[in-house]
């Protein structure tokens, strides 16, 4: 088993102790033989995803629905868990909120400002390739389903269903997730030319893709990184699963590296930016802690490049009609 986990963090440590409480109540042992007792401080609960899947799966029916009932926030962010126990858990969450009208399958919801969501389009439990999208700077809960200023093509949800459909047309079984499970910064102020953010996103991607290798082991996974969401993707990539076979980024300044071996990734990397784009405009250097590296469509980082015809910026790489989406399609699918 991987030594990966999926964390329960001490910053939300009520999530926490409700996991345990619920694992408690249950009255099973874990594969190990082990049990969860009441949480320590300073050091997290760590649960493999495998160990939660298989915990979860094994109980009765009855007995998922009383733990999702119980502890909505606790279940719903559990990567591992059965997809069905997470959209259930995460709509709890939801009703009460002013995102309760949203429809949809969630595997994450979390209203604390800034907030994180990750949408699923298809069936994860029989797709044979899953996308994950990974949204850039200024992405926020209250733009992820309309779009940031109100433009839906730069809402993470619409571009995720663009890419859904595309792929789903090449009569493959796909599930398609727009993945904001992150803080990203904003767009106008220094950490946008940090890592910081995006290094701690990359751990949560890491333990979410590490969830779906688990509930959906059948599967191929692919990662597009869009704008800073592209940085996240790259610092990810040396831990991510062998499942992950391909890592498509897009309006990229920089994956913080120089090279695409640099990586240290088993999957095969794309880039393409857009000639109106302009992030070709950021200077491609690590200076001081500041700047992501080479820019992945310079030649000499050695990407495989894909097509950008029809995309006039740098919000519409996934918008029907342009080469960039019937490209990432293609590739989701081959």
């Amino acid at each position: 088993m991987s030594t990966s986990t999926v964390v329960v963090r001490q910053r939300i440590p009520r999530a926490q102790a409700n996991l345990t409480r619920a694992i408690a109540t249950a009255g099973r042992p874990w594969p190990d033989g082990s049990h969860l007792g009441p949480p320590r401080r300073p050091g997290p609960v760590e649960v493999a995803p495998q160990a939660v899947h298989d915990y979860l799966a094994a109980l009765t029916e009855p007995a998922r629905r009383r733990l999702v009932a119980r502890f909505p926030a606790a279940v719903g962010a559990l990567d591992g868990a059965p997809p069905a126990m997470r959209y259930a858990a995460n709509r709890r969450r939801m009703r009460p909120t002013r995102f309760g009208t949203w429809t949809g399958q969630y595997l994450l919801f979390d209203p604390s400002p800034p907030g994180r969501v990750a949408l699923v389009y298809g069936d994860l439990t029989t797709a044979e390739r899953v996308a994950v999208l990974v949204p850039g700077a200024d992405s926020r809960l209250a733009d992820f389903a309309r779009g940031l200023g109100g433009h839906p093509h730069r809402a993470p949800a619409v571009q995720a269903a663009n890419l859904y459909r595309a792929a789903d047309a090449l009569r493959h079984r796909v599930a398609v997730i727009a993945w904001l499970g992150y803080r990203a910064p904003r767009g106008q102020r220094i950490e946008v030319a940090r890592r910081r953010l995006a290094a701690a996103g990359a751990a949560d991607l890491t333990r979410f893709v590490r969830g779906l290798t688990v509930v959906a082991p059948h599967a191929t996974i692919m990662l597009l990184g869009h704008s800073y969401g592209s940085v996240v993707v790259g610092l990810a990539a040396a831990a991510l699963p062998p499942q992950v076979r391909d890592i498509a980024v897009f309006g990229s300044p920089g994956l913080g590296v120089d090279t695409a071996t640099g990586l240290g990734a088993t999957a095969r990397i794309w880039a393409a930016c857009a000639p109106g784009d302009w992030t070709r405009f950021v200077p491609g250097v690590r200076r001081c802690g500041f700047g992501h590296g080479r820019r992945p469509t310079d030649p000499a980082f050695g990407a495989r490049r894909f097509c950008t015809a029809g995309v006039a910026d740098h919000d519409h790489y996934l918008a029907p009609g342009t080469g960039s989406l019937t490209a990432l399609a293609g590739i989701l699918t081959t």
